[in-house]
């Protein structure tokens, strides 16, 4: 519960830039947050996924030590808004994230950016390759939920890059639902039952998938990811780390320990959680929390006193 308690400080604090327009504005607002929060974790915490070099952030950098400094050694994931676009635009999906594993067993990407991905859930973990086919993959996992091809929805970034692969899944016979932005979101989602999501597959970041391979351990499911740099510079700081660029990491590979945490709090709307909601004098947030040790998956709906978070939601526009 001391993680959420900084997932949901993230949220309501980048909550108040929802559908404002400013994607910059409601991340400062949320790493404000989570970091003020995170000092009060009984943990002696080193950020290794954070803000880092590709946001040029102040704080929440990788290799920042965070918590109290008292507890255990761990490793640490955030992210304060996974989708800053889709706050700023109000758009669905939105989560803030957390995460702790032992320490040394998050996987460390050495600045690539970003990584192919293949997430589903547990009935199917056994059945998919993402050196297969995507027709092989998607007619395994229809096998494997007992349902027709027709039936089996994909999520995918909508990004330019991603036509080929739509293009196959819709060959194969399945749906593709698009996500502008979030991964980390739908990554779970398509790890989790009754969500709509049956698989994830795609180019996305490499941080947002360490970040949710500690909740996919709760859940049974599985992800698969392979490195893709984006350039000559991120492949030579690749091998130059000793990175093999060909190899397939799946989701004890990507976090080797059991012993790992997840949080998440729901910005917006989605297919995970519902957002922020904000009454006369209470805040409602609904944020999961995950074990992987005991696959303990906790979902949290919370009230908060609002004249509480006078100071997070403070509104510079006016």
């Amino acid at each position: 519960m001391e993680l959420v308690r900084v997932t949901e400080a993230a949220a309501i604090a980048g909550s108040r830039w929802v559908g404002a327009g400013d994607k910059n504005k409601a991340d400062g607002a949320a790493v404000d947050a989570m970091r003020s929060f995170m000092d009060t974790v009984r943990m002696n915490g080193v950020v290794v996924i954070g803000e880092g070099e590709k946001d040029e952030a102040p704080m929440l950098f990788n290799g920042e030590s965070v918590g109290d400094g008292t507890g255990p050694e761990v490793d640490v994931a955030v992210d304060p808004i996974d989708g800053t676009r889709l706050t700023a635009m109000g758009y669905d999906n939105a989560l803030s994230v957390f995460a702790v594993a032992e320490r040394g067993t998050m996987f460390d990407p050495s600045a690539v950016f970003y990584m192919d991905k293949l997430v589903v859930g547990p009935d199917a973990a056994d059945v998919v390759d993402l050196r297969n086919p995507v027709r092989a993959n998607v007619e395994a996992v229809a096998k494997a939920l007992k349902k027709p091809v027709t039936e089996v929805t994909v999520c995918i970034l909508d990004r330019p890059r991603h036509e080929d692969l739509v293009a196959q899944v819709r060959e194969a016979g399945a749906r593709v639902k698009f996500i502008m932005d979030g991964d980390v979101a739908g990554a779970i989602a398509a790890a989790r039952p009754s969500t709509g999501v049956d698989m994830m597959m795609g180019i996305g970041g490499t941080p947002e998938g360490i970040v949710a391979a500690c909740a996919i351990k709760a859940t049974g499911g599985v992800i698969q990811g392979r490195l893709a740099p984006t350039d000559d510079a991120e492949r030579q700081k690749a091998v130059d780390a000793g990175l093999d660029l060909d190899a397939v990491l799946d989701t004890n590979q990507l976090v080797t320990s059991d012993n790992c945490y997840f949080a998440a709090t729901g910005i917006t709307n989605g297919d995970l959680l519902k957002g922020v909601r904000f009454g006369r004098n209470r805040i409602i947030t609904q944020s999961l929390v995950m074990r992987a040790a005991s696959g303990t998956v906790r979902l949290v709906e919370a009230e908060h006193k609002r004249d509480k978070w006078g100071k997070w939601l403070k509104d510079e526009r006016a």
